[in-house]
């Protein structure tokens, strides 16, 4: 009986936030569905995008023709500097979480495709801020753009799985 309860109490609580908890954690695919690529029109995609701290972003290319660094400066990113980069991303999709404020700068491995405007810097937020400015993210690249592959995930997930793990605890 105290399970029932409990599960009643967690699926209550689930529909009483509406699937909401404060913000929800959004994961960006950049440059949607063409991804990191010279075709795909990665400033479109960015403009009008809010990062926030916990959000997470993916790049996803062709690891064998691509790869992709995270510099350290305004002026590396603007040179394509990949000399000394943050870190370098070459398996073809990468998750990069956004785990602090701030700027981050990211630019294609190949000094080509940057200097041809395949790079990416995001201005990352505080989480949960309710009014956020307009991101300022600066990519270049020319092609027709695609739906972002964005997807929200949200707390009354997380509420659910924290309920049936009571109820599994209760057994």
């Amino acid at each position: 009986m105290a399970i029932v309860k409990m599960v009643m109490a967690v699926v209550i609580m689930a529909a009483t936030l509406g699937g909401k908890l404060g913000a929800a954690q959004v994961h960006h695919v950049v440059g949607g569905d063409r991804g990191w690529d010279l075709s795909s029109d990665v400033a479109s995609w960015s403009s009008g995008r809010s990062f926030r701290v916990g959000d997470k972003i993916w790049f996803a290319y062709a690891a064998a023709q691509e790869s992709i660094a995270e510099v350290n400066s305004p002026e590396e990113y603007e040179s394509c500097d990949v000399s000394n980069p943050i870190r370098m991303y070459t398996d073809g999709i990468d998750g990069i979480p956004l785990d602090g404020e701030g700027i981050r700068y990211f630019v294609s491995g190949k000094e080509e495709s940057c200097k041809n405007g395949l790079k990416l810097h995001v201005e990352v937020m505080p989480f949960g801020n309710p009014e956020p400015e307009k991101p300022r993210v600066a990519v270049a690249a020319a092609a027709p753009t695609t739906p972002s592959g964005s997807a929200r995930l949200y707390g009354s997930s997380v509420l659910l799985l924290v309920g049936l793990w009571l109820c599994h605890m209760a057994i």
